[in-house]
């Protein structure tokens, strides 16, 4: 009984991590869209939240234990980075506009999704062609 009180406990702190992992995250997006964060910021800040909502990950996540471990390693350090180069008074703005728009629902990027999908149809475009050119050779 202990033991399963412990689980739960632990399960819930990795739960309220990765919400807050996941505000973060969406706070830096929102920061790196103001004017007031130096280029360098904004370049760092559009690969890490880039990174963290790809469905392309750089190490793919059915791979047993390291599929996760990039995204547990990389992206809290991606972000801890990004905080660095962010000014902290837009940080707490981003962050209370990051939490009104979750609390209105999931916010949602329709271009960052078309972006995604014209990636993986040009991919899967050329593997049919490099497929057929070495069929027909």
């Amino acid at each position: 009984m202990l033991r399963e009180a412990k689980a739960l406990c632990s399960w819930a702190t990795w739960k309220v991590k990765a919400q807050a992992l996941k505000l973060e995250t969406y706070a830096v997006y929102v920061a790196c869209r103001d004017p007031r964060v130096p280029w360098y910021g904004r370049v760092l800040a559009a690969c890490v939240v880039g990174y963290a909502f790809s469905p392309i990950d750089l190490i793919p996540d059915f791979v047993p234990v390291l599929g996760y471990l990039d995204d547990l390693i990389l992206i809290p350090l991606g972000i801890a980075l990004v905080l660095k180069t962010i000014p902290p008074e837009v940080m707490t703005e981003s962050r209370e506009k990051a939490r009104a728009s979750i609390g209105q629902g999931k916010p949602r990027n329709w271009m960052a999704a078309a972006v995604i999908v014209a990636v993986w149809i040009l991919l899967a475009s050329l593997g049919i062609v490099l497929m057929v050119r070495i069929i027909s050779n």
